[in-house]
């Protein structure tokens, strides 16, 4: 079973997505912190984050930072209301395998997340 980290500091996002990807058989781990999110890539070394960039503390990008750093195969996929070229610019250059923007397509992330997963096989 693929293992995925959704991180985001509001608990309803957390939530609606591990319900939406639990039904689709992947094993869903959720951080409303960056803090707790390093702390569960380092316990469970998940396949895929969704990760937003805006929270409390440990923000996203930094957390993406370190993700890349210590689990470079670990695939991130940015998810977040922010759309500015300059975080953008940011996320990708730090590696950020995608950029999607709330309000989100579930049909679109879900195809992403395969698409990223499939990359890891080949």
């Amino acid at each position: 079973m693929t293992k995925m980290l959704v991180v985001d500091d509001e608990i309803e996002i957390c939530d609606f997505l591990k319900t939406f990807f639990e039904e689709r058989n992947y094993k869903v781990f959720t951080a409303l912190t960056g803090e707790t999110a390093m702390r569960l890539v380092d316990q469970e070394n998940p396949a895929i984050v969704l990760l937003d960039i805006k929270m409390p503390g440990l923000d996203g990008l930094e957390v993406l930072k370190r993700i890349k750093t210590f689990h470079p195969e670990t695939k991130v996929i940015m998810v977040t209301a922010i759309e500015t070229r300059d975080k953008i610019d940011e996320a990708n250059r730090l590696g950020a395998d995608n950029y999607i923007t709330k309000p989100l397509s579930l049909e679109y992330l879900e195809t992403d997340v395969k698409d990223k997963l499939e990359s890891l096989v080949r």
